[in-house]
């Protein structure tokens, strides 16, 4: 899967939490939004929309990460959904460093062969 078909894939399924993701579609897709997070933190600093507070995260930064919440979410449960595990998983991250790892473990996982009670295999 290339990067545009990738992320025309999540974007078509804005909040889509079932069915299947395969491992490109999500890291390609993590790598559009950590290049849409970099570029509106250079808008940030360069417009001069940064908060007062002394955060790096500006009104562009906001939106952006706003926008991309739901998607990344939706992107996030149908990959585990693919390595045949429930989207509950995704709390885990809320656990400091190891919940991380074990996200990231989960993602590079292969897909499960076949069919599995989240829908077929994308591959095929």
């Amino acid at each position: 899967m290339s990067f545009i078909a990738a992320v025309k894939s999540v974007f078509s399924q804005y909040v889509g939490f079932a069915g299947r993701a395969r491992r490109s579609e999500y890291w390609w897709f993590a790598l559009f939004a950590v290049i849409v997070s970099i570029v509106a933190a250079i808008l940030d600093s360069a417009l001069g929309l940064t908060f007062e507070n002394g955060s790096t995260t500006g009104f562009i930064g906001l939106v952006v990460n706003l926008a991309l919440l739901l998607p990344t979410l939706a992107v996030a449960v149908r990959r585990l959904h693919d390595t045949d595990r429930t989207g509950w998983w995704v709390l885990i991250g809320l656990v400091p460093l190891v919940g991380a790892i074990v996200l990231i473990v989960f993602f590079v996982s292969d897909s499960t062969h076949g069919a599995n009670r989240f829908g077929p295999s994308p591959k095929s």
